[in-house]
């Protein structure tokens, strides 16, 4: 299927100003020239399109990390482990900066989780290590520190969905779609979780927490 850019924007639902800005930007890649002022584009390129819409208007990314996160799908290094290493690493931002007595403390803790399941040595400015530890060390400083103490069954509940998100990759026999299945796994599934955690805190708020004292 070869079409034009009015029927590419279209099929996508990407205006085309819009569309023009990704090309320009690198986001999308150029089509198949025609003429000097004309080119044809495919079901490809309307793939790309409903993904970058897909990442930015539901997923929340900024269109500077979707080019990142695009840069690694499709860069040489084609696995799906290290491009979702990148994808968390923009989903994850700039950590804040904590230290002192409370940040060790939420370490050692964290370390002894990654130690205890056996994972790979914690960095301690790695990005997601780092926003786990800020939370940890900021519930520490208020005085919450018994959500600390549910910290095992938290991971026990990580665990259990990070095997999901794997299980959606695994079959898939094209690295393409495999990295983009693990993209999608990743960043609207941190959204259709955290929904259906509201969501169940909302019920069960209600049942526990609703009736008067």
């Amino acid at each position: 299927m070869r079409m034009r850019m009015a029927e590419l924007s279209a099929e996508s639902g990407v205006p085309v100003a819009t569309v023009k800005y990704y090309l320009r930007e690198g986001l999308l890649p150029p089509g198949e020239r025609t003429s000097p002022n004309q080119a044809r584009y495919s079901a490809a390129h309307v793939q790309r399109l409903r993904l970058i819409k897909a990442l930015t208007e539901v997923g929340g990314l900024s269109l500077a990390s979707v080019g990142t996160v695009l840069s690694a799908i499709d860069g040489g290094d084609k696995t799906p482990h290290r491009t979702m290493g990148v994808v968390q690493d923009e989903l994850a931002g700039t950590p804040p900066e904590v230290s002192g007595e409370a940040a060790d403390w939420a370490f050692e803790l964290l370390d002894g989780i990654a130690r205890r399941h056996g994972w790979a040595e914690l960095e301690r400015k790695h990005v997601t290590v780092a926003n786990v530890v800020a939370a940890l060390a900021t519930a520490k400083e208020l005085g919450h520190e018994k959500l600390a103490e549910r910290l095992e069954e938290y991971t026990d509940l990580a665990l259990r969905v990070a095997e999901l998100d794997v299980e959606v990759v695994m079959g898939l026999t094209s690295f393409d779609k495999m990295i983009e299945a693990g993209l999608i796994a990743t960043v609207l599934g941190d959204r259709i979780f955290t929904g259906l955690r509201h969501l169940a805190q909302e019920q069960l708020s209600r049942k526990v927490l609703g009736r008067a004292p």
